[in-house]
């Protein structure tokens, strides 16, 4: 695990609990620590056990299209492209397990350094506290699409980029830095590019508002 502050520590416990934890967690102070890490461990098996059944399930369709095809070329095509996803998911949570088999000593670093408890509560209340006003800052960037069909850690990690910005007055560069380097260990192939595209619009509705 490369050196990480802990800012970044605190920052990708609060991502991988915030789904597993109370619509409401205010309550959460440095003591609930724990209750993040369990809540981290619950969505990281969850991710990879879920992205693993997506690549069994693209392999399988895939291999079903090339048993039943009479070697037309659209038939070909079309296994070609869920074998390619199949691959994609594969990879997807070959990078999840990466950042399981790291996560013994990102705990450790959490439970030395009282800096990472604390602003990972932060994060969790102040997500949760403005959740309404961050997703409609996120609907307003996005492009033909909406919150609620974003990928979970997607949203998350938009959600903290955006609570950080908003609210805890961290300066836009650094929040789109820090939400790419994450979506870069825990979103999809193309997901780095996709939050960085919609943070950037999201700075830029700032600067017009």
């Amino acid at each position: 695990m490369q050196d990480r502050k802990p800012q970044q520590i605190a920052r990708e416990l609060a991502l991988l609990s915030l789904s597993q934890l109370p619509v409401n967690p205010k309550k959460l102070t440095e003591e609930h620590l724990p209750k993040l890490v369990l809540a981290t461990v619950r969505t990281l098996r969850a991710e990879v056990q879920d992205t693993l059944d997506n690549a069994s399930g693209e392999l399988q369709r895939s291999h079903d299209r090339l048993l039943t095809s009479e070697t037309r070329a659209s038939d070909l095509n079309t296994a070609r492209t869920m074998l390619k996803e199949a691959i994609e998911y594969t990879q997807t949570a070959i990078n999840q397990l990466g950042a399981a088999l790291e996560f013994p000593e990102l705990i450790q670093l959490a439970n030395q350094d009282r800096e990472v408890g604390k602003y990972a509560i932060k994060l969790v209340q102040t997500v949760s506290e403005h959740r309404t006003v961050i997703d409609e800052q996120i609907s307003l960037a996005l492009v033909d699409w909406q919150v609620a069909r974003l990928a979970q850690i997607d949203r998350d990690i938009l959600r903290i980029a955006v609570a950080e910005m908003r609210f805890l007055n961290l300066p836009d560069r650094v929040a789109i830095n820090e939400a790419v380097e994450l979506a870069k260990r825990y979103s999809g192939d193309e997901g780095h590019r996709f939050i960085n595209g919609v943070l950037r619009r999201v700075t830029e509705q700032k600067q017009t508002a």
